[in-house]
């Protein structure tokens, strides 16, 4: 178990004056306690206080995690949310998780377990954000992983193909590269299919001239990877190279920009702005980026909505992309890392247009 993580919470907490909070998203937990559980319908969850005192409430069905925090333990017929009231201090404010569900926040709620109640998880959220070095090797490992998997995903792209037939074979060559598994369901899409951002593999035969998008990412030891490219098939035509070398630029300029300091928003400012003198403004219908961790998707973005500064450790993607309905789609992601001089990007995988067959 990682106290100074705990420590860090607690001092995100005491930011809002906060000084009490309940956690229950598994992977939070996990992330401050070592513990990894996957409750299901059943309640679970790590009580935290100012004073250092964590308690975990756990269903009998559970082992037992391996660490010095208190343990309350239940089975599914007993009063579990009276049991979890007894620890709350009535007079206080809670923070909740924002997965807390309403079948177990409302009997708190009824039974008047404190001062009020307010959503906590930034606190965790924001701690999460910022990766230890620990944290950074893993992610570093990730990627590399990542970045040896698309060379052998180009090479499933052979005349007749379809998009499923790549997909499918995606988890294996992670697994032989020493990857857990995905870190979200591929995206594989050939021509037209890859100005829907999130298009899912199908039947879709490959053809000459079709844009060829991978967005795929794969897990390992807890941390996630997540990187896109966008290949052709034989040929290309004028207007997608155009687009392709818009979206390549957007990604140069953005990453060139960030240290310590910059505003987030910016960094998308200068992704839109780019594509946006090409004329494709109104066809970059997302967001620049995400953060990432042990979860895909993580709380924060880099978005133009976000007043936040990148601060050292922070690791988000970076991924214009540009989509024509009914033509083709190119997007071009990677995972930064900020340092204390500027940035590490984490993928290497190559960013020149290429050609396949």
């Amino acid at each position: 178990m990682d106290r100074s993580r705990i420590n860090r919470v607690l001092g995100e907490m005491k930011k809002r004056n906060l000084s009490q909070m309940l956690v229950c998203d598994p992977l939070s937990i996990y992330y401050l306690t070592g513990y990894y559980n996957l409750p299901f319908e059943r309640f679970y969850a790590l009580y935290l206080h100012a004073d250092g005192a964590c308690t975990f409430f756990l269903n009998k069905l559970y082992y037992p995690p391996e660490n010095d925090i208190e343990q309350v333990w239940f089975s599914d017929t007993d009063d579990y949310m009276a049991l979890v009231a007894e620890r709350i201090k009535r007079t206080e404010t809670l923070g909740v998780d924002k997965d807390l569900a309403a079948r177990f926040l409302i009997p708190l709620m009824d039974r008047k377990a404190a001062a009020g109640y307010v959503n906590g998880s930034v606190c965790i959220d924001i701690t999460r954000g910022i990766k230890d070095k620990e944290e950074q090797e893993k992610m570093r490992a990730a990627s590399a992983v990542n970045d040896a998997a698309m060379a052998q995903f180009r090479k499933l792209v052979k005349p007749g193909v379809t998009e499923l037939d790549i997909a499918s074979r995606m988890l294996g060559i992670y697994q032989s590269l020493g990857a857990d598994g995905y870190s979200f369901e591929p995206l594989v899409a050939f021509g037209a299919n890859a100005a829907d951002p999130h298009h899912s593999p199908d039947t879709t035969v490959l053809k000459d001239g079709d844009c060829v998008l991978f967005d795929v990412g794969c897990k390992m030891d807890g941390y996630c990877s997540d990187m896109t490219r966008t290949f052709f098939y034989k040929k290309v035509s004028d207007k997608a190279q155009e687009i392709y070398e818009t979206v390549k630029k957007a990604n140069r300029e953005a990453v060139a920009q960030i240290s310590p300091g910059v505003p987030l928003r910016e960094l998308d400012e200068t992704a839109r702005r780019i594509i946006t003198e090409a004329g494709y403004g109104p066809y970059f219908t997302h967001r620049l980026g995400h953060f990432i961790g042990m979860a895909e998707h993580e709380y924060g973005d880099v978005s133009g909505s976000n007043e936040w500064l990148a601060e050292p450790g922070m690791i988000f993607s970076i991924e214009p992309g540009i989509y024509l309905p009914g033509e083709v789609g190119v997007r071009i992601e990677d995972l930064v890392l900020v340092t204390e001089e500027g940035c590490e990007v984490l993928n290497h995988a190559p960013r020149e247009l290429e050609m396949i067959g």
